[in-house]
């Protein structure tokens, strides 16, 4: 068997074994025991809260002829494992933009709350506009047969250039394998929007290690992806007392699709307490 096909094999044993992030019952979303973060015992993780949000918006207010340009998140306390509630209100609904709030409920206390604004597709004006050069990572399918899941609990992550911690670019292809809510396909728009989340650690992670919380979470995107694999590509990290900022451009496997920015606060990882 070659490398490629084995790589494949055991993602997708790991596809087929993998339980949903949330399972929706009568009284809300409620989180399965691998929801939880890395900061704090009995807290969710970050991406999945920002993905809750994406989700709900998506299914209560996108329109075919719309496009989810820009998706913020402010991520403002810990959830815990309580049941969740979305609260979601169009805050202005016209020919070419809308826009919509979102609010996560945890245990009756929010949480965090995100903003989407949607615009209305039309046809491209004439004209030629300088931007980067597109990055020249290979397709994940060229780099799964050197495929080691970095985190087999929460997502598969390709790294083809740096890593957590490395001084230096930084460039990675990132596919969710786990439903977010129990049997709900993931679609394009919370792929990206959970991959949102990744840009902090990312951009973030020194040689000292992950030492810095994201407090937000932005996602700007001129179309949705294409596919289940989401390239980031650090273009910025900018620090200082305590605060940092980073930035990421964002691909599928067809080409550029946006970029995501976070800001983050010092913050260090607490130890586990010993099982």
């Amino acid at each position: 068997m070659d490398g490629r096909r084995d790589s494949r094999m055991i993602e997708a044993a790991s596809l087929a074994a993998a339980e949903a992030f949330f399972r929706w019952e009568e009284k809300g979303y409620l989180p399965n025991p691998v929801a939880a973060g890395p900061w704090r015992a009995h807290s969710l993780i970050g991406r999945i809260v920002v993905g809750l949000l994406a989700h709900e918006i998506e299914q209560r207010h996108f329109a075919p002829d719309f496009i989810p340009a820009r998706l913020t998140v402010d991520l403002f306390r810990l959830p815990d494992f309580s049941p969740i509630r979305i609260v979601t209100r169009v805050l202005r609904e016209g020919g070419r933009i809308k826009l919509v709030e979102a609010e996560f409920i945890s245990g009756g206390v929010s949480a965090a709350r995100a903003t989407c604004q949607l615009l209305k597709r039309t046809a491209q004006p004439p004209g030629t506009v300088w931007s980067p050069p597109d990055w020249d990572a290979p397709p994940p399918s060229d780099a799964l047969p050197h495929f080691e899941p970095k985190d087999k609990w929460r997502w598969s992550l390709l790294s083809i250039e740096g890593g957590f911690g490395t001084l230096g670019p930084k460039k990675v292809w990132l596919r969710d394998f786990r439903e977010l809510v129990a049997n709900v396909p993931l679609t394009p728009f919370v792929r990206a929007a959970q991959a949102a989340d990744f840009v902090s650690p990312w951009c973030h992670a020194s040689d000292a290690g992950q030492r810095y919380i994201n407090s937000d979470v932005t996602l700007y995107l001129q179309r949705l992806p294409v596919g289940e694999w989401i390239g980031l590509h650090v273009t910025d990290h900018q620090a200082t007392e305590g605060v940092a900022v980073g930035s990421c451009r964002f691909y599928d496997e067809n080409g550029p699709i946006g970029f995501g920015a976070t800001a983050a606060i010092a913050q260090d990882r607490p130890k586990k307490p010993a099982p």
